[in-house]
């Protein structure tokens, strides 16, 4: 069993930054894949980025060179830094975990899941 506990969010003007951070417990993040996805309202869950269990990085293409994903594999926690943050940005984003072998960005396959973290932009 794995247990994902989310930190950070919250209210930002367009053009600054957040950082979320996804603390893991119950397996190392060596042996997982690692994946933010957001909800914006009425739309559906997206891909945001993800970090392979190897430690190779992945992300959407409207999120790339803005979002950073990474990990510390000390404190088991992975984090996303969301910078240049835009008001379409805006959703509710919450960090996955899936024991599968191959990464994938399909939220079908993740069998974990944070409690989720708003972050909203202003214009």
């Amino acid at each position: 069993q794995v247990e994902l506990v989310q930190s950070g969010g919250g209210l930002v003007q367009a053009g600054g930054s957040l950082r979320l951070s996804c603390a893991a417990s119950g397996r190392t993040l060596s042996g997982l894949h690692m994946a933010w996805f957001r909800q914006a309202p009425g739309k559906e869950r997206e891909f945001v980025a993800g970090i392979r269990g190897s430690g190779g990085p992945t992300y959407s293409d409207s999120v790339k060179g803005r979002f950073f994903i990474s990990r510390d594999i000390s404190k088991n926690t992975v984090f996303l830094q969301l910078n240049n943050l835009k008001p379409d940005d805006t959703a509710v984003y919450s960090c996955a975990a899936d024991q599968g072998v191959l990464f994938t960005t399909n939220e079908w396959r993740y069998d974990y899941w944070g409690q989720g973290t708003q972050v909203t932009v202003s214009s």
